[in-house]
């Protein structure tokens, strides 16, 4: 701005004043503007934070849940394959029982099938005798 030579000092003292002020004025605006965008800006971060922790706590109880089924499902087929093992083992046995059983009766017919030929050959030989 062209200075006017005729200007006396105490005009341009009040002048410079004036202008400090209205600096001093936008300043302070500029400063109200950005602690309420401040204010607004740190709301949405903190939104934003606690939806983060949100998820984050949820998929956690998600990753438990599905570690717990995990888990569970586990369990069930080992408490499966071992009823499987019992059972089969049990259907083992039994066939085993059968056979021997089967076996003890066999060896019980072949007995007696020798006793009665022991029997038969020894009433020949007492009717030869006699």
């Amino acid at each position: 701005m062209p200075r006017q030579d005729d200007e006396k000092f105490s005009n341009r003292l009040d002048t410079a004043a004036k202008a400090r002020a209205e600096m001093l004025a936008k300043a302070k605006a500029r400063a109200e503007a950005a602690k309420a965008t401040a204010d607004e800006r740190a709301k949405e971060r903190l939104a934003i934070a606690q939806a983060r922790d949100e998820r984050a706590a949820r998929r956690a109880e998600e990753k438990r849940l599905a570690a717990e089924t995990a888990e569970r499902a586990a369990r069930e087929a080992e408490e499966r394959k071992r009823r499987e093992a019992e059972e089969t083992k049990a259907a083992a046995e039994a066939r085993k029982r059968e056979e021997a059983e089967k076996l003890v009766q066999l060896l019980a017919e072949q007995k007696a099938l020798r006793d009665a030929k022991y029997q038969a050959r020894k009433d020949r030989q007492k009717k030869g005798k006699r």
